[in-house]
């Protein structure tokens, strides 16, 4: 095998995964079936369970993701995550094509959810800025005030209750300025995160789609696909320190390559613990021969 990754991974799980799951649960389908399923998934892909996974997130993308909401980025977010797991199960099948397909919707969904969130937090941003700015500038002049009534001895008991009250005002400004200020925080960090999902799986999809014309390259060099994966097979089987979902991702999609190989069989059944069924030729039906007709004396 070759000193670098076996193939392009998708995008890695932590970015898009742990901030979706740690999101409160709501009313939103997309996100609601893929918090409960997720799991399940990857103890499944885990297991190399690959089509059981695809068929369940198909659903999920065909079904809830076809009414979801573009506008409401936690849906969007969920749906995303569906069409990775779609992918990951796409590869781990060794159907790299139908993967860089799923690949290709995550990357155009991240970002028309990445294009709605700026376009509708923009705005929110816009007003807490300008809210930002009005209150602090009214509070200026209150601060001032109050420190003034602070530093000044033997204040009279009206004076007293006017910097009660006026402390209780300057308190309540405050307390917006950092929620506001919170507020913006918060919107930052989650269009610098969508940003990154979508960068992230741009970039995946681009090596994906350059490591599947240097395959096709690859083949034709060899002659045809079957010499190919007899020449691919050894080196596959002989690299151990790849991951097991690396190379039972790789032994599978040489086995769709040739699916007559009976080696590529074998090695999957080194992987999964069972040997995985190889297409064979249909044998032909015996042509019956007609029996020719005797005279009866």
């Amino acid at each position: 095998m070759q000193a670098r990754k076996v193939f392009p991974m998708l995008i890695p799980r932590p970015l898009i995964l742990a901030a979706l799951l740690a999101l409160p649960c709501g009313a939103q389908t997309v996100y609601d079936r893929f918090r409960e399923s997720y799991p399940l998934w990857e103890k499944q892909l885990e297991k190399g369970d690959a089509t059981a996974v695809r068929k369940a997130a198909e659903a999920v993308i065909q079904k809830e993701g076809a009414v979801v909401n573009p506008s409401d980025y936690n849906e969007m977010r969920a749906l995303v995550g569906a069409m990775d797991v779609a992918a990951r199960a796409c590869v781990l099948q060794g159907d790299w094509e139908n993967a860089v397909q799923y690949l290709q919707k995550a990357s155009g969904a991240a970002a028309d959810n990445l294009a709605h969130a700026e376009a509708t937090f923009g705005k929110v941003r816009k007003d807490h800025e300008q809210k930002l700015q009005e209150w602090t500038a009214a509070m200026e002049p209150m601060e001032k005030r109050l420190k003034a009534m602070d530093e000044q001895p033997g204040l009279s008991d009206v004076q007293m209750k006017a910097r009660t009250q006026l402390r209780a005002s300057v308190a309540e400004y405050q307390a917006a300025v950092e929620r506001s200020r919170q507020a913006l925080k918060e919107i930052d960090g989650l269009l610098d995160q969508l940003r990154t999902i979508r960068a992230s799986y741009d970039k995946s999809l681009e090596e994906w789609r350059t490591f599947l014309e240097r395959e096709r390259l690859d083949i034709a060099q060899a002659g045809s696909p079957a010499r190919y994966v007899a020449e691919k097979l050894p080196q596959v089987r002989a690299d151990e320190t790849k991951p097991r979902f690396d190379r039972l991702a790789y032994a599978r999609r040489l086995k769709r390559l040739d699916p007559a190989n009976p080696a590529c069989a074998e090695f999957l059944g080194s992987l999964v613990g069972s040997d995985e069924p190889v297409p064979t030729p249909k044998a032909e039906a015996p042509v019956k021969r007609k029996r020719k007709a005797t005279r009866r004396s």
